[in-house]
């Protein structure tokens, strides 16, 4: 019995070369990637395979793997090893005996039954055992195996990594699960976009929307999109400063705990936050945080302050940090490790950027900050890679495994935040903290799933703010 060889080429056995009785084999364990693969491969998106709570009430009571995957690896064997390369498929007959469930080991085998010399055909027995010794797959296979003798340099295989881009999200929306519904106004709900994410966070259990703008311009604009607002609650607004106005007074006034940006621009509704009568301040400086998805990190990462604060102070920084920090404990993370970010990891008085950092790591081990573990100044590599940490001897609690970014100024962290997002397929949700309640800004770029994510932190801090207002 041959094995898959170790060599770097693929040599083949040709149809005269092959005796009757001679097998090949081969073993893989499947992991959830290799449904996931199959799965994208073949679209065969049946939850039986993917679906962990439908799987939980099934005949197997947990994911399985697609009966084809099996198949796939006969397949393999034959392509690769006997009678390998230049061999023809012509047929398959199986059976599905047993389920092959995540973390099973099969071993594929296929023996020579059959040969035909006029033709060059082959029929193979195919058995598929797990780790326990249990068929899962029998049946058989035909082939015409190659005359000429085969050998080439095995194909190196690109690297494949798969990306789900509604874990985390499933992740966040999970965390508001128990929580029920709050009172959101959004601020002049004017363009489909805005319209259409404010009826599906409804429909996800996030808000209750009271939509504050021109009635009549609103019900035109739903009854285009065939969106169902009927049960929404209107106020009447003249224009966009006045629709801004209004919802900023009905939150201050008590009657919703969460502000959201409709089609309105940022600095027109932050004008009527911001505003010292009848404005939504605190003590506190407001900021703006991005919830980042990055595929690539294993982690929520927090970015801070990329919309709202241009040249922050010391001072504000300060805040600007602590906002981040709360926000990071409300979405679960226990301590969060923040990473001060600048040009380089040594305090240079010529770089104003570096001497916040050494300042604001001071201001943590007196007190002033609380809640987190501060370090800096990191550069991006070092707040984001232990391996590049290390190779600049870069010796931090934080490098490597940052959960929040406080970024100099509002010019470097929006590049950082509109790079993730476009050249690293991220997914953000934004939030405007420091003021009475949470403030959605969205952007108009903003997809629906940025949109709603956005709700769900919302959601999370009003019923945070009902026990610890800011």
């Amino acid at each position: 019995m041959t094995q898959v060889p170790a060599s770097p080429s693929i040599e083949n056995r040709t149809f005269d070369e092959i005796r009757i009785g001679e097998s090949a084999a081969l073993a893989r364990t499947l992991s959830r990637a290799d449904i996931e693969l199959f799965a994208v491969m073949s679209g065969d998106v049946n939850p039986a395979h993917l679906d962990e709570e439908f799987a939980r009430t099934s005949k197997f009571s947990d994911i399985v793997a697609h009966g084809m995957w099996g198949g796939a690896l006969i397949s393999t064997v034959l392509g690769t090893q006997l009678p390998g390369a230049g061999t023809i498929y012509l047929g398959q007959n199986l059976r599905f005996l047993r389920p092959v469930m995540l973390g099973d080991t099969v071993t594929v085998t296929l023996t020579v039954q059959e040969k035909d010399s006029g033709k060059r055909r082959i029929v193979f027995d195919c058995l598929c055992v797990n780790q326990h010794g249990q068929p899962v797959i029998t049946g058989s296979a035909e082939v015409i195996a190659p005359a000429a003798k085969i050998s080439r340099p095995r194909i190196v295989l690109p690297e494949v990594r798969l990306i789900d881009k509604y874990a985390r999200y499933r992740e966040l929306l999970a965390k508001t699960r128990a929580l029920a519904a709050v009172t959101a106004v959004v601020a002049h709900p004017c363009d489909e976009a805005s319209l259409s994410a404010t009826v599906e966070a409804a429909k996800a259990g996030l808000i209750k929307p009271v939509l504050v703008g021109p009635a009549a311009k609103i019900r035109a604009i739903a009854s285009a999109a065939a969106l169902d607002i009927s049960s929404f609650t209107l106020v009447e607004a003249a224009h966009s400063h006045d629709a801004a106005e209004k919802a900023v007074r009905l939150v201050a006034a008590g009657d919703a705990e969460i502000l959201m940006k409709g089609s309105l621009p940022t600095d027109e509704l932050m004008d009527a936050v911001t505003a010292r009568t009848g404005g939504l301040r605190t003590r506190r400086r407001m900021s703006h945080v991005y919830v980042m998805d990055v595929p690539s990190y294993p982690r929520p990462l927090l970015i801070t302050d990329a919309a709202l604060n241009i040249d922050p102070s010391l001072s504000d920084k300060r805040d600007i940090v602590q906002n981040a920090i709360d926000l990071a404990i409300v979405l679960g993370v226990d301590t969060p490790k923040v990473a001060i970010l600048s040009a380089v990891e040594t305090v240079d008085p010529r770089l104003r950027s570096t001497m916040d950092a050494a300042a604001l790591c001071k201001m943590a081990q007196r007190g002033q900050i609380t809640g987190g573990v501060l370090d800096g100044p990191l550069a991006f590599d070092s707040a984001v890679s232990q391996s590049a940490a290390l190779a600049g001897q870069v010796a931090s609690p934080v490098a490597g495994q940052a959960d929040i970014l406080l970024v100099p100024d509002l010019t470097s962290g929006s590049m950082l935040a509109k790079q993730l997002l476009y050249l690293a397929d991220s997914q953000a949700a934004g939030i405007v903290l420091g003021a009475r309640a949470p403030v959605i800004l969205t952007d108009c770029s903003d997809n629906l799933l940025r949109r709603l994510a956005s709700c769900a932190v919302a959601l999370l801090l009003a019923h945070h703010y009902r026990t610890s207002p800011p």
